[in-house]
């Protein structure tokens, strides 16, 4: 290196300028050495500043190399990060495609049981119906029945009369039976009328309908489903009695409305009323009288329906529940926790009404429904 070489020929100089004086008492090379002592600071610093500068040079080169190799090392390393993030990808997709699917199927799955559900539901309604209907229609028919025999009787003792002599015959009895039998006959048309609404009326609320609104006396709805829903829980426990109550607006002509899905929603209200009067009953056994209610009442655009029992009523922690699906307070089997949510999509959504509950637990329930009239 230059220093190194300075020094060394220098050193070397000097150490025989010095051999010299002491042989011959002059040295030749005193001028040289002169020279070499007159400058020697500012060469040496200049060669130790080059030192300086050629060692922050290498030092430089090696924290290059070094920082090559380091970014290098980084390169390599993102580069393997990168693969195990995209293999971790690919193997994330197939577990998301795989549980997509399983939530898929599992979604078909819980359709397919709520819609067994829902069927399971209105077949339930459909069978209290039908139970009340088998009992209501009996008295149509028995009114058909009775005054048809009353008619033949009637027309056998017209006959009779009429088979006599002119001269003998009592026209005044004879107008009489015919009035009879005519009074009779609009009778038994009443009935055969009465039975017949009661047939349809279990047929519009078996089939699912067009879904269309259509004008519907309200009143008469109500009324032939309480009696109904009635008679089906006597159908089931012949011991159970209940006094029903009915207050009907009479300005209330006919609603729009889709009477099926209505009917399904008034039912089971009252199917819980009465369910509701009849567990009271049996804790009390005392002096109660299950009473169930009944009353509808026009307001300004709007109609009202309120559905009134002295039952059980509902406890308040229970009450932002009742409508959700598949709540129930009734025992496992007796009831599947769709009635009031049915009724309540019903009412709100197919109907644009509102549905509410007044309760105090022990003492009574009344479900307020109200309806636009337009």
């Amino acid at each position: 290196m230059p220093v190194l070489f300075y020094w060394g020929v220098a050193y070397t100089f000097i150490d025989v300028d010095n051999r010299l004086a002491n042989y011959f008492d002059f040295s030749p090379l005193s001028s040289t050495y002169n020279w070499i002592s007159e400058w020697n600071p500012l060469i040496e610093l200049v060669c130790l500043s080059w030192l300086i500068l050629f060692f922050s040079w290498k030092l430089f080169q090696r924290y290059q190399q070094l920082q090559g190799q380091l970014t290098q090392q980084a390169l390599e390393k993102e580069v393997e990060r990168n693969q195990l993030i995209a293999q971790q990808k690919i193997e994330l997709e197939k577990q998301v495609t795989e549980r997509t699917a399983e939530l898929n199927q599992s979604l078909e799955n819980l359709k397919a049981a709520q819609s067994q559900l829902i069927q399971s539901e209105k077949m339930a309604s459909l069978g209290e119906l039908t139970a009340g209907i088998a009992h209501e229609i009996q008295n149509p028919l028995n009114f058909v029945n009775n005054f048809s025999e009353v008619n033949r009787e009637l027309i056998e003792e017209l006959n009779n009369e009429r088979s006599k002599e002119k001269s003998e015959r009592d026209e005044e009895l004879e107008s009489g039976i015919l009035g009879d039998i005519d009074q009779n006959l609009q009778k038994i048309v009443h009935h055969g009328r009465r039975a017949d609404a009661i047939v349809k009326g279990m047929l519009m609320h078996s089939r699912a309908g067009s879904g269309q609104k259509e004008p519907t006396n309200i009143n008469a709805l109500a009324d032939e489903y309480l009696r109904l829903s009635y008679h089906g829980l006597r159908a089931k426990d012949k011991t159970f009695n209940a006094t029903m109550q009915t207050h009907f607006d009479e300005k209330i002509k006919e609603v729009e409305m889709v009477p099926q899905e209505i009917g399904r929603v008034i039912l089971n209200l009252f199917t819980n009323a009465f369910y509701s009067v009849a567990e009271k009953k049996k804790q009390l056994n005392g002096e109660y009288e299950p009473t169930v209610s009944v009353s509808t009442k026009m307001l300004d655009k709007k109609v009202e329906l309120r559905v009134r029992d002295n039952g059980m009523g509902i406890s308040q922690k229970l009450l932002d529940k009742i409508y959700q699906p598949f709540f129930t307070t009734k025992p496992g089997g007796e009831g599947t926790g769709l009635g009031l949510s049915m009724s309540y999509d019903i009412i709100t959504k197919g109907h644009s009404g509102s549905i509410k509950v007044e309760t105090i637990e022990g003492e009574f329930a009344e479900f307020i429904i109200q309806l636009p009239l337009i």
